[in-house]
């Protein structure tokens, strides 16, 4: 590298880093008093933050059908909660609340899932004689029936936004009915899109995608509201929504952007759409049949323009999940994101691991690595250059990764892998979807608070410790994450073989074993990443390596590599002139 290049790149480095710095303390805790502004703040963010993938029973390598959901809000509730199944008496109502997926409130305040009932939106619905029991987080993920959702803000057609306390259902609100009251993938589908056309949509969300899966489909759904001046009394659907099956073979991804293209109604075992999906966006002249061309759902309700080449990788992530997934088919980042296709076949089956590693991925070797020249700064950390959307963004609420296993009874068959925190330094714990309990460390938690009975603090403070060194520290959380993780995912099928020997003599017992096991396995784990966190901070104190076994220390040690001291010394004689 000559010294003109590196006094250029050194340059925009220290701009980058100005920016990079100001972002992170003006971002570093939002004034609830001023909720208005807040909630701009967090939609925006929303818009390029979670990532949701998709793999279709015969994509993956055991046969299960997984989703993932990415909840990179940087802002967002992170605690956990199970909801138990009940019966329910003849004549019962479901109250409904209006759920931001974005707001928090102070721990001295309570817990979200507590407060939210004072945002009772005066909707009661008749309730069902049964709702299943569920795990959730800012959505609901599984049911102990194994249907599963992942989530991905896609955004929408401005004049179709509807930030109206008139329609009754936000997003949250509709994932936590699916989940008490569906049984199969299809029936979520259309529980959700009859009750927002009935009861409207909208309030804190707009367009939205949703991973809807059970253990034998994978669909997309998506969802738009209809405007702000919809009234209840209009007569008039309140949402616009449409639906499309991932192939069994195929696996599927939606990086906060619409995915459903052109649309077959005829095709019932692959479509579902609102009875007025076309005549709408006719109506609001968001299509024109005359115009010659096939009707296209994210063109007339969501287009997003761009590929990873034009925008320097700030909306690669569609291309580099085809890259990974089907490198053969050679997809270029100067491909339209809007041309890559809904869904492809997968060069290699995926495991569960493989998609874990699809979750983690930072574009490292391709022309958006965060780590490439100077960008990572000494120690490779691709948390400063963040001019690239990758995969694994760092900000990080949670990630979850979803199985259905047709072969096993639902509450063994159903498994959601929580893993809090930035994925690369994180662990995936697996919670069984029959499991009645979570660990009391997921329920509680705030970013603005630190707290160690949280167990996502846990994950930030390992984080935390890995920054300044992340070339180096990164290799003990890899070691962890083998010892705790892979070790885990090798022993499910022994676990389910239990389990399954446990069920012949009652769904109880099966119960009590999968709850003692998962609530074991995580509480084990989160006291482990405290420890890594600890032993992080005394390894690489000062910026040297210190031994605790053999009560010494290596001055030399992280080694600063030779081109940072050149572009350092480059650095000063620029300041000097």
């Amino acid at each position: 590298m000559s010294k003109k290049n590196v006094r250029i790149g050194l340059g925009a480095l220290v701009l980058f880093l100005a920016g990079f710095l100001t972002a992170r303390i003006m971002s570093s805790g939002p004034a609830l008093s001023d909720w208005q502004e807040f909630t701009a703040t967090a939609e925006t963010a929303g818009l390029e933050s979670c990532t949701s993938i998709l793999v279709g029973k015969d994509a993956s390598a055991d046969g299960s059908t997984m989703t993932t959901h990415t909840c990179d809000c940087g802002i967002c509730d992170w605690t956990w909660r199970h909801v138990p199944a009940a019966d329910h008496k003849p004549g019962s109502t479901r109250k409904i609340y209006h759920i931001s997926q974005y707001r928090t409130w102070p721990p001295s305040e309570g817990l979200k899932w507590d407060l939210i009932k004072k945002d009772f939106t005066g909707l009661e619905i008749p309730q069902v004689p049964h709702t299943y029991g569920y795990h959730h987080g800012s959505f609901g993920y599984i049911n102990d029936r194994q249907v599963a959702i992942g989530e991905s803000t896609i955004g929408c057609q401005r004049k179709l936004r509807n930030p109206t306390q008139t329609p009754a259902l936000d997003l949250t609100m509709l994932t936590l009915l699916a989940m008490e009251r569906a049984s199969t993938a299809r029936q979520a589908i259309q529980l959700m899109g009859s009750l927002a056309e009935k009861y409207g949509y909208g309030f804190h969300d707009d367009g939205e995608m949703l991973a809807v899966a059970d253990p034998r489909e994978v669909w997309i759904f998506e969802i738009i509201p209809v405007g702000p001046l919809w009234k209840p009394d209009s007569g008039k659907p309140g949402a616009i929504w449409s639906a499309q099956r991932v192939p069994d073979d195929h696996v599927s991804v939606c990086p906060n952007e619409s995915r459903i293209g052109e649309i077959d109604l005829n095709n019932k075992d692959y479509f579902m759409a609102s009875e007025h999906v076309v005549s709408f966006a006719v109506e609001n002249g968001l299509y024109d049949p005359k115009s010659g061309q096939s009707f296209s759902w994210k063109k007339a309700y969501s287009p997003s323009e761009g590929s990873a080449a034009s925008t320097r990788g700030r909306i690669q992530r569609m291309w580099r999940f085809f890259d990974l997934v089907a490198p053969s088919r050679k997809f270029k980042p100067e491909t339209a994101n809007m041309d890559f296709p809904f869904s492809v076949k997968p060069d290699k089956k995926l495991s569960v691991q493989d998609v874990m590693a699809l979750t983690r991925d930072r574009s490292y070797g391709t022309p958006f690595d965060p780590v490439k020249g100077i960008r990572g700064g000494p120690f490779k950390n691709p948390n400063l250059y963040r001019q690239t959307r990758v995969i694994d963004d760092g900000r990080a609420e949670y990630t979850t990764v979803t199985q259905g296993r047709s072969w096993l009874p639902d509450q063994i068959g159903g498994l959601v892998w929580i893993a809090f925190g930035s994925q690369d330094t994180a662990c995936y714990m697996p919670f069984y979807a029959g499991v009645t309990e979570l660990p009391k460390s997921f329920q509680v938690g705030d970013h603005w608070i630190f707290s160690r009975d949280s167990a996502r603090w846990a994950f930030d403070y390992t984080d935390f410790h890995v920054q300044p060194v992340y070339s180096e520290a990164i290799q003990d959380v890899a070691a962890a994450q083998t010892k705790y993780e892979a070790k885990i995912i090798a022993s499910i099928p022994e676990i389910d073989k239990k389990a399954l020997e446990l069920s012949k003599k009652g769904t109880a017992a099966a119960t009590r074993y999968l709850t003692e096991f998962c609530v074991d396995n995580a509480n084990k784990v989160i006291k482990a990443w405290w420890k890594l966190g600890d032993d992080l901070l005394v390894k690489y104190n000062h910026m040297f390596i210190y031994d605790t076994v053999k009560r010494t220390y290596y001055r030399n040690r992280p080694v600063q590599p030779e081109w940072w001291k050149k572009a350092v010394e480059a650095f000063d004689i620029l300041m000097d002139k």
